[in-house]
Order: structure tokens, then sequence, then C-alpha cells
């Protein structure tokens, strides 16, 4: 008898087992479905997701510092300039490139820094006849000429040299006028230098002591005066070219200095700044009377500060030019640092550096930074006035750029070959105003920029 088990065994037939084992069957069969189903959906989702990923621009990553290589300038083998190969600008100023956005198209001309540049200056003392000794630092034997291969470089835009035929062409029958002190002086003849390369002025007028002068350009009816009024205010000085005092500066708070106010309703353009004398010793007078004094011990007056009498001729200046009625082109040029050095100029200062100051080297002092705080104050108030009145008011603001400039002084060159005779010769140094040609000649072009700006 032939046994069935075997046929039993292999007979998958569902009606031949148990329905309880059919069920878990289904079940089993359905999981395993939906585990691959899962499985492939996952995988394909992971798969797009890693993709995207691996797409993605990479972020933009700036490094800790960037090193820029300048050219260097052109020098002599016995300049005694200094030349860092290269500058390394921080992190901060990295960014603030990137994020720089000029209103209207324009920027800070006065944030930014010293560049070499191997171009030579715009005049020589051979090609300019204006220069006064004192300034001419190559006629009196400065033995270097590194401080003259440098550029002001404003850090986000370009600022182009100032082009004397451009500018006289745009100034035909106008009148300028810079009115100051030394500084003022020392400036305009910049300016006449980088005019003569095109014509040369004829001068007119200049008082008894050569300190005011006016030139006429007759080619284009030009007019260029420099104005000597030091305090601005009415003063009467007693003092010599030296600096010498032979008694104290009488100093009117309340009354402007007719010798620039008389003449003010002809120019079409000022240039106009106070300075270092009100540091010196003076007597202030106010509605006729003597109120006070500063830096006069032994007088039995109330001592005054420099910062009150200073503040009184800006504003009386400014209320002045504001209020005229003469429309005028005016910029307030701000403070002008010394770099006295190991003394000041009547106790044996010096200034014998031969390279700019980088930045974070050298800082305001703290009657630069007065004196140009109260510059900045009144400037504001002025122009609120001005722009009611259609009074153009700009603020060259010359302080920080010639702060960086300890080379540009003629030191002991102020005199004519001062160690001919001596090489140890003690001389008295000249590091308040600057060799021309030299770092001062920077500021017409920035003039220039501001005049183009203004006009559109």
């Amino acid at each position: 008898m032939v046994k069935k088990e075997t046929s039993r065994v292999l007979d998958l037939n569902p009606p031949s087992l148990p329905k309880r084992h059919h069920i878990i069957l289904k079940f089993l069969i359905s999981f395993l479905l939906l585990g691959l189903a899962f499985r492939l959906f996952v995988s394909d989702s992971l798969s797009f997701f890693t993709s995207s990923i691996v797409e993605a621009p990479p972020p933009l990553v700036v490094e800790t510092n960037v090193v820029i290589e300048p050219p260097l300038p052109a020098t002599s083998a016995g300049d005694l300039l200094s030349v860092n190969e290269s500058k390394t600008i921080p992190n901060e100023e990295i960014s603030m490139s990137f994020n720089a956005s000029n209103v209207a198209g324009e920027c800070d001309l006065f944030v930014g820094d010293w560049v070499p540049d191997p171009s030579a200056p715009a005049y020589t003392n051979s090609s300019c006849r204006d220069i006064e000794a004192h300034q001419n630092c190559m006629m009196n034997g400065r033995p270097d000429s590194g401080y003259l291969y440098w550029r002001w470089n404003p850090r986000s835009c370009e600022l182009p040299r100032f082009d004397p035929e451009k500018f006289l062409d745009l100034m035909k029958n106008k009148w300028w006028a810079f009115i100051g002190d030394s500084i003022s002086r020392n400036h305009v003849q910049s300016f006449l230098c980088i005019l003569s390369q095109v014509e040369q002025a004829v001068e007119v007028y200049h008082d008894e002591q050569y300190k005011s002068k006016r030139w006429h350009f007759p080619s284009h009816n030009f007019t260029l005066s420099v104005i000597w009024s030091p305090f601005l205010l009415k003063a009467d000085i007693f003092e010599d070219i030296n600096g010498v005092s032979s008694a104290e500066t009488q100093l009117h708070l309340d009354k402007l200095d007719k010798t620039w106010t008389d003449q003010y309703e002809n120019f079409d353009y000022a240039v106009i700044a106070g300075g270092k004398w009100f540091l010196k010793t003076a007597i202030y007078h106010e509605n006729g009377t003597v109120t006070g004094c500063h830096s006069c011990s032994g007088k039995n007056l109330m001592e005054m500060s420099f910062e009150y009498a200073y503040r009184r001729a800006l504003k009386l200046m400014l209320d002045f030019m504001m209020g005229s009625g003469r429309k005028a082109f005016v910029f307030l040029r701000t403070t002008t640092p010394d770099h006295f050095e190991n003394g000041e100029w009547f106790s044996g200062g010096t200034c014998n550096r031969t390279g700019p100051f980088k930045e974070g080297e050298v800082d305001f002092k703290d009657v630069d930074a007065e004196m140009r705080g109260i510059e900045m104050e009144e400037f504001e108030k002025a122009s609120i006035v001005g722009a009611e009145n259609g009074v153009t008011l700009k603020l060259l603001d010359t302080t920080r750029m010639s702060m960086l400039r300890p080379d540009g002084h003629p030191g002991p060159y102020r005199q004519f070959q001062p160690f001919a005779k001596d090489k140890n010769a003690k001389v008295q140094n000249d590091c308040l105003h600057w060799c021309l040609p030299g770092p001062i000649d920077s500021w017409n072009d920035i003039l220039m920029e501001m005049v183009i700006r203004g006009a559109h």
C-alpha cells in the first residue's frame, strides 16, 4: 500500500492548509512587500537630498589678512625714506570695503591712506617761482626726496590729480580767496604752483609785509587772493617774522577782521581757516572792554580757554558768510596738526621722519581734537543756515590726512643749507608748514574734486 504523505507534504493547495496558517502567510507577504516599497522610497529621497547639497554653491570665505604689494616710490640712492614692502589690511577694513556704498555716487574723500606714487610732482622749485624760501626744501638742501612720492588715496573711490587746465577753464571770470594764517599762505603757494604749469599769474597787489597778495591770470580773467588774518577777528599783533612777540596780542572776540570782510563781496570761492594762533597769549576784548585773557599769568585777569575764543571766532565768521547775501562757495578747512617731537618750535622740537605714519601709529593731540571738534560743531550749525540762504558750505577736512605725514615738513630746511658750515648745528625746525612740492598739494586734488561735485 502506497503511503500518501509525500503528496500531502508537496500539496500547497490552500484548501489543504488550515485556515489560520493561510491568514498568517498573507500577512507576512504583505509586510515584506510594504517594507521593500518603503526602502525604495527612502533611498530615492536621500539620493535627491544629497545631490541638492552637493550642487549648492560654497560659502564665501574671507581670509584673516590680505596682503597688498604696493609699487615702490621712485627714490634716489641717498633717500632716507623707509617703505614697507607690504601692507596688511585687517578684517574690519576688508568688511568695510565689501559693504561700501556711496550716497549719490560719492565717497568720503577724507577717509583714505597715503599710497606710494612713482609719478613726479606736478611742479618743482625750478618750474614754480612762487615758493617762499621757508618752504623751498629742495633749494634749502633737504637731502631726501622720498616724501614727494606719495599720493592721497580715498578708500572708496578714485581721486584724480588736480587738472590746472580744466580748472582755469572752469574758473573764467571767477575770484578765489584763501583766508587765514600762514598755513593758508602755504596752501595758496601750492595752488599757484600747480596753476602756473598752464599760465603764469601776474602779481597785482601785496601788503607791506607781503603776507596778503593778489594775482591775476589774464588769459582766463581769473583772480586769486591770499588774505593774512590769523585770528579772522580784529587783532592787534606784535610779533616778528620769527614768531617772537614784543607784547600780548589784543584780540576782539566780537569783531571780524575788516581786512577780509571788506573784500568778501568780490569772492566767488573762499577757503577759510582758523588755526594755532588761538593757542598764543592774548588779551580778550568784548563790547569794548577787557574780559579776560589766555595764557597770561601775572596780568591779574581772568584766565579764559582758547576753546572759548576759537568757538566765538568761527561762529562770528560763519554767521557773517552765511548771512552776508553773497552766495559764495565756501570751504571751511579744519585745523592742521604739527609734528614737533622732543620739544616745541621754541624749545628744540624736531621732525626728522622720512615716511608717512601708518593707520594706528598716531592719533590726534588733545589740542587738535578739541579744535577739530569745535570746527565740526560750528560747521554743522552753519550748514543749515547756509542751505536756507543759498550759500554752499563745504568742510575741507584735511586734519587726519595731514596728521599721517610727519615727513612733509621743512624741519631744519626752513633755512638755506643749515648744516653747510656745521653738520651738528642746532637749528630751529619748522614742523607745521609744508615743503613745496609736498603733501599739501593733495589738498588741491580734493578741492578740485569738491568743486566739480558741487557744480552738479
